[in-house]
């Protein structure tokens, strides 16, 4: 599932290599250049989801380097698509070469030689990487090609939520099977091709089955950032989409939960969060469930009751007891 690595537990004079040993196994086998072995930290989180991994990478500064004669040793048949958390960094591939910074992605091929390393403006990186094997991309390659080493914009639309998509995986992982991490690895392919789609205006040629995960995520998104909104309901969230609720409510019939109850799962989910933060120990019970989209308090209170068996009073008092008493991490939610 995980594997951690951290160059804080290495000797200084094995950093160098252990790290290359690292890039290696994570993305590709390449020649890295550090200067500093004594100041040189990084670490590397990498998911593994069947075909695809996801590698969380944060390192101070470095350059590396695919050579013609390592493509030749051992070549994987990744397209990596870099999204940029933190700092910069630079690539060039195939004659193009691009910085990107946070909120950028930039696409390379591992069968193809690469010169990479840190932007001149800062000291290190955070980078997550998608190893995404060649063929389960299903868009032309000249297409893609075309995109190598170019920085695209992954602020809005399909990139933010394909950002969204693989932070929120990362943070459940730990509670999923070894299979349904094995179908979140091919749900995060097909929202990367539809990401890659959007930028080669290739997106109504994409399988059906990608469009409609695609339409999922996207509404999921649009969901999570109204709750606030009194009047989010499914006839809202289909006209917001073009689409009929007939349409909404069959593209959430897989997932075994209709539109409304997972309007009021994620409300309830955030109010509990709330409840729980000390910053908020002073605000109403009532004012933090009507900034969560509950107009009535009853009608709060009891649906909270149902969902936890505990009152929201009860569980603020419980909540706030342990995390005083160090027994229980604060819960935190999204704005």
């Amino acid at each position: 599932m995980w594997s951690r690595i951290s160059t804080d537990s290495m000797p200084v004079a094995d950093r160098g290599d252990r790290w290359h040993d690292v890039i290696a196994s994570t993305v590709a086998p390449t020649r890295l250049a550090i200067e500093d072995a004594a100041t040189f930290r990084a670490r590397a989180d990498t998911l593994h989801l069947g075909g695809l991994t996801a590698s969380w990478f944060s390192h101070t500064t470095l350059r590396s380097w695919r050579t013609p004669t390592l493509i030749r040793r051992s070549d994987p048949g990744y397209y990596c698509l870099a999204l940029m958390q933190k700092g910069s960094m630079w690539v060039t591939q195939r004659r193009n070469e691009a910085e990107f910074g946070a909120g950028e992605a930039v696409l390379f091929d591992s069968s193809h030689p690469l010169v990479a390393g840190t932007g001149p403006r800062h000291r290190g990186a955070e980078v997550l990487i998608l190893n995404i094997p060649r063929q389960t991309l299903v868009l032309p390659q000249d297409g893609l090609d075309g995109l190598i080493a170019t920085p695209l914009d992954a602020r809005r639309g399909m990139g933010a939520v394909l950002t969204r998509f693989v932070s929120t995986l990362a943070e459940e992982a730990d509670a999923c099977t070894g299979p349904e991490l094995q179908r979140l690895g091919g749900m995060a392919v097909e929202l990367a091709t539809a990401y890659l789609a959007q930028h080669l205006d290739a997106v109504d040629a994409l399988p059906a089955r990608t469009r409609a995960e695609v339409l999922r995520e996207r509404i999921d998104a649009f969901i999570d950032g109204s709750l606030g909104d009194v009047d989010l309901s499914p006839r809202t969230v289909a006209a917001h989409h073009g689409i009929s609720l007939r349409s909404l409510y069959a593209l959430f019939e897989p997932r075994g939960e209709g539109v409304a109850a997972s309007i009021r799962r994620r409300r309830l989910e955030r109010c509990r969060a709330d409840l729980a933060r000390p910053a908020l120990r002073h605000q109403p019970i009532h004012a933090i469930a009507a900034h969560r989209g509950f107009s009535n308090a009853e009608v709060f209170s009891r649906a909270f009751r149902t969902a936890y068996g505990i009152a929201p009073r009860a569980f603020r008092q419980q909540a706030q007891r342990a995390a005083v008493a160090g027994l229980l991490p604060t819960y935190d939610a999204p704005p």
